[in-house]
């Protein structure tokens, strides 16, 4: 595992502070103790939760318990629905309403320096989890912001500075929940009906502990596990009734991409993508879900006998466009085997169910008419450079951001994610099949901070076999803070950027890669 020493981690977040906040406007600088933040006495929060990060030991498997970081939840103020515990060693369920105004009190209790981010959430830089504001052991954050977003599925995890795949791995992780008028009003399933499924990756030893060792060629690549756990725990079966469901469906992993399809070949209805609920209900043969990413799917179990099963799984891929050997199998490069995720069990009969609603919630979408600046295009190059991943030509710094990142306050912009995989269409490229080119064929999700954006377009510059295996599986017509770039594509997005100035990150959420560096900032102001 990485280790950083704790003087120098808070040596570069306080020169860090210092420097931004003489420059940015609307970025406050951190007060108490050791750098803590204490809550505001002009905020009056309508949800005020305690949450601690801790060394835990959780039963997931028989015999011996397994050590874990765990986020635990205590609600001091506000609706009992607000919090909602599980079972497993994720963090609880944040549950929000649009509007509702919410402080969370981090204390961070682990032996080493953590923070966390509100991920998918439209919150003020301060409030977004950046690493520069980690915390050491006995220090707390109190993070304060309004719920802006629409209702939706999101989450929150650890964001500390190449740290943040050990400790979302050993557990520093949950769901946040956001509903609001729109959404009631369509009568989706809700209560019993309505279902979380955080899907991750695992490898536990004989001991029942949690194993995260990597090599080099592993943190390329990213790490996979072989036991699959469902919100935390070894569950594998669920009882459901006969009648429609809501499945909040997260891909937690490190850097496994999932290919989300029904044992029996039913199509795959979606009704939300990681910002929200789509416009109308999508029915796809699968769906590809990468780290960090959300759908919500339409369930509908009538008809089906007590007593029998349907199976989500994952099926074979190939998520990189120039395969050969042995390459599938690398990281999250793509999946040879099909994989039995999570088995819904038929339990009881029932009458009555929802029916599938024919349209869900309006969307406005950006036209060229809408931004700000129409002749400029921001880039986002995926590359690599001495065996490094890199975004515009550069890794990560705490401070550092290029004139290419400048955005300007309450505009909105047109950006093209680009990434060139560095091999010769069915030939040798410069690394021949190793090295270089070989890491440069494999897929980044990548995710801005922020508000959430529009996709405008996906173009695969070199259409491959490989990439007919995904590419019927994309939900690019919602919402989204997340989007899985394969080898040799471009993407165009529309991406807001109102209300709150400082530094917003946007990096790869292959968490191997984020802590390898393929990370930068846009400097909005």
């Amino acid at each position: 595992m990485t280790h950083i020493n704790p003087e120098r981690r808070q040596f570069l977040q306080y020169a860090a502070l210092g420097a931004l906040t003489a420059g940015l406007p609307g970025l406050v600088r951190a007060e108490g103790s050791k750098g803590s933040k204490v809550a505001d006495p002009g905020f009056k929060p309508d949800v005020e939760i305690a949450l601690t990060a801790k060394v835990s030991d959780v039963s997931i498997l028989p015999g011996p318990a397994t050590h874990v970081f765990k986020y635990h939840g205590k609600l001091l103020s506000g609706p009992t629905s607000a919090l909602r515990e599980l079972p497993g060693y994720l963090g609880p369920i944040l549950n929000f309403e649009q509007g509702q105004k919410v402080r969370i009190i981090f204390d961070n209790r682990l032996p080493e320096p953590c923070i966390t981010h509100w991920h998918g959430l439209h919150v003020p830089q301060v409030m977004d989890g950046h690493p520069m504001y980690a915390i050491g052991n006995g220090e707390q954050y109190v993070y304060e912001f309004e719920v802006k977003n629409p209702a939706g599925t999101y989450w929150y995890h650890a964001h500390t500075h190449e740290l943040t795949a050990t400790q979302v791995y050993q557990g520093l992780a949950g769901l946040i929940t956001v509903t609001d008028s729109a959404e009631r009003k369509l009568g989706l399933p809700e209560g019993e009906f309505d279902i979380p499924l955080v899907i991750q990756d695992r490898h536990l030893t004989s001991g029942n502990q949690l194993r995260y060792v990597l090599n080099r060629h592993q943190q390329m690549t990213g790490f996979l596990g072989d036991t699959f756990m469902i919100n935390g725990q070894r569950q594998s079966t669920i009882p459901v009734k006969t009648r429609a469901y809501r499945l909040r469906i997260l891909n937690g992993s490190n850097s496994r991409i999932y290919k989300l399809a029904w044992q029996d070949g039913s199509p795959m209805i979606a009704l939300a993508s990681d910002g929200g609920l789509l416009e109308k209900p999508q029915s796809l043969p699968y769906i590809m879900l990468a780290p960090a990413e959300r759908i919500e799917i339409w369930a509908d179990f009538s008809g089906r006998k007590p007593g029998s099963e349907l199976v989500l799984q994952s099926l074979g891929h190939q998520a990189t466009t120039h395969m050969g050997g042995g390459m599938g199998r690398m990281g999250g490069m793509g999946q040879q085997e099909v994989i039995s995720l999570v088995k819904f069990q038929i339990a009881e009969q029932v009458s009555d169910s929802p029916a599938l609603p024919s349209s869900l919630i309006p969307m406005q979408r950006f036209a060229d008419k809408d931004f700000t600046q129409p002749e400029r295009t921001v880039p986002i190059a995926i590359g690599m450079r001495h065996m490094t991943f890199q975004l515009n030509g550069r890794t990560f710094d705490m401070q550092d951001y290029m004139e290419i990142e400048k955005i300007p306050l309450n505009s909105v912009q047109r950006i093209r994610i680009s990434h060139t995989s560095g091999m010769m269409r069915g030939g040798r490229g410069r690394g021949g099949r190793s090295g270089m080119g070989m890491m440069m064929s494999m897929p980044h999700p990548i995710h801005l901070h922020g508000q959430q954006f529009q996709i405008l377009s996906r173009r695969q510059n070199h259409p491959t076999a490989a990439y007919d295996t995904v590419k019927d599986g994309f939900v690019d017509s919602g919402w989204k803070d997340t989007v899985l770039v394969m080898p040799d594509e471009e993407i165009e997005i529309a991406k807001p950027f109102r209300d709150y100035a400082g530094l917003f990150l946007y990096h790869c959420h292959n968490l191997e890669h984020e802590d390898m560096g393929m990370m930068r900032h846009f400097h909005v102001g």
